[in-house]
C-alpha cells in the first residue's frame, strides 16, 4: 500500500481502538470457529483452523500489537489476511466499515505509540469525529521479525 494513491481499507476494532488494512490483503472474513490451540506457540498464536481443507495459522492482533488479548465476544471475526504466498487469519474484536482512503492524507504514528506498533503501520488517517485509524501494512506484519523467527522454528516441525 503506497502512500501516492487511494485505496480501499477494511476497519475494525481491537481492544477498542480502530485498526484497518488495504482491503487487496484480505481475502475473506469469518465468523470465528473451533481454534486449536498449538503447544509452545507464542501467546499472539491464538492456534489454527481448519479453512475449507487448508490449516491457517490465527493471529491475536490485540496480543501481536500488545495491547493485551482479545475478548471472545458475539462479534469477534477472523480476518483471512494474505501477503505474497502466506495467508494467516488476524482476530479482531469487531468488524467495522470498509472505507475509500486518501492514503496521501496519512499521518506518521505518534511517537507515544510503541516502536515496535508503529513500524507496522502505514500511518494514520483521522476519521470523521476526530477518530484515529492506524492503518496496518499487512507485508511488515507478515515479514516482522517475531514472524519471521517463528516461521523458522516451525517449518522443521
Amino acid at each position: 500500500m503506497t502512500r501516492a494513491a487511494g485505496a480501499n481499507v477494511l476497519c475494525f476494532e481491537i481492544r477498542g481502538q480502530r485498526f484497518g488494512c488495504g482491503i487487496s490483503h484480505v481475502k475473506e472474513t469469518i465468523v470465528v470457529r473451533p481454534i486449536t490451540r498449538v503447544f509452545l506457540t507464542p501467546p499472539w498464536v491464538s492456534g489454527i483452523i481448519n479453512l475449507r481443507g487448508d490449516i491457517v495459522a490465527v493471529l491475536d492482533l490485540a496480543a501481536f500489537l500488545g495491547l493485551g488479548t482479545t475478548t471472545f465476544g458475539a462479534e469477534t471475526r477472523i480476518v483471512i489476511a494474505r501477503s505474497g504466498d502466506r495467508i494467516a487469519g488476524l482476530l479482531v474484536d469487531r468488524l467495522a466499515e470498509v472505507r475509500a482512503a486518501d492514503l496521501a492524507a496519512l499521518e506518521p504514528a505518534p511517537p507515544t505509540l510503541a516502536g515496535e506498533v508503529a513500524a507496522l503501520l502505514v500511518g494514520i488517517l483521522t476519521l470523521p469525529g476526530g477518530v484515529p485509524l492506524g492503518v496496518l501494512d499487512l507485508g511488515k506484519l507478515f515479514e516482522s521479525d517475531r514472524l519471521r523467527g517463528f516461521s523458522r522454528r516451525t517449518q522443521g516441525a
